[in-house]
């Protein structure tokens, strides 16, 4: 017997995104591309809300 959601679950549409920073594994924080710390870019963080990384999650259980 086949879950009622599965006749109507459709896939999430990909979509192309480009992150304005990158994850230094050196300082331990989110960069920009010009070396810059992203927490510190007070416009990217009001146009995105927050920087987002995976590290803490590959090292903390509880993130």
């Amino acid at each position: 017997m086949q879950p009622f959601a599965l006749n109507y679950a459709r896939p999430a549409a990909e979509l192309e995104v480009t992150a304005a920073y990158v994850y230094d594994s050196g300082l331990q924080l989110n960069v920009l591309r010009d070396g810059r710390i992203a927490a510190g870019d007070h416009a990217l963080l009001r146009e995105l809300g927050t920087t987002t990384s995976t590290a803490g999650s590959k090292t903390h259980f509880d993130d």
